[in-house]
């Protein structure tokens, strides 16, 4: 990874291992610190969930609930599949995809931070999840073999990543044949230049690295997939929006 990009990559981890250190010591996660994930603007946090989901999780996996969507609500997982959430955090995603899946099926959660892995285990704990695992990696490499795994969820993570296509490249790798992806990110309008996404935001707090419309398209169509929708689902800032991403792997 070139110098630059892991500068990108050690800010980042460095701002959500803080915020895990936060919801850990019970004191509460600085979500509006310039990360993802900020109840008070709207467009992100544990509100993207229903009260009937966040009222069943451990607290601290609410409270680490950073996304700009909710995968598991678009993503129709079905009992008895293997899931794998890029960026699970402190895992709300992968424990509610736990319970949709069933005793049959698996979920695994990546993340590359100690202290979100720390938070997601005992969150798993707490819930009695039996059926989840937390592995660290990068989502740039997946430290899972090839055609292992039925549906790819991410959670506004991979417009973190300084490498996107090496994450396409993995999502669809990972991917059994007709397997598929149900990814919530924030999008950039095609008409919003890379300079003007800078602008309206840094990179750890899911602006600046946000692909547009047509970028993000591209980068799935050149990685392998096909099937491919892109839709918005609210704003996020001027020309920016929060958007469900859906692909398959032939």
């Amino acid at each position: 990874m070139a110098a630059a990009d892991e500068q990108v990559t050690e800010r980042v981890r460095e701002r959500y291992a803080g915020i895990a250190r936060e919801v850990a010591s019970e004191s509460g996660a600085s979500c509006c610190d310039g990360a993802c994930g900020c109840d008070d603007d709207g467009w992100s946090g544990a509100g993207r969930y229903a009260d009937g989901d966040r009222d069943t999780l451990p607290g601290a996996a609410v409270a680490a609930s950073l996304g700009c969507g909710n995968p598991t609500a678009v993503a129709d997982i079905a009992p008895g599949e293997t899931v794998l959430d890029l960026g699970s955090g402190g895992g709300i995603d992968v424990l509610l995809s736990a319970r949709r899946v069933g005793p049959e099926g698996w979920v695994y959660g990546l993340d590359m931070t100690d202290e979100m892995l720390a938070l997601a285990r005992e969150n798993a704990r707490r819930a009695g999840a039996a059926n989840v695992e937390f592995l660290k990696g990068r989502i740039e490499d997946v430290p899972l073999p090839a055609g292992s795994v039925d549906l790819v969820i991410s959670n506004c993570v991979v417009n973190l990543s300084p490498d996107k296509p090496a994450v396409f490249r993995e999502m669809h790798r990972v991917l059994r044949p007709g397997g598929r992806i149900g990814v919530s990110d924030v999008v950039a309008e095609d008409a919003l230049s890379p300079a003007e996404r800078a602008e309206r935001g840094d990179w750890a707090g899911c602006i600046a690295g946000a692909l547009s419309f047509s970028e993000y398209e591209a980068g799935l169509r050149a990685a392998g997939f096909t099937d491919i929708h892109i839709e918005a689902t609210h704003p996020v800032t001027d020309g920016l929006h929060s958007a469900i991403v859906r692909a398959r792997r032939p």
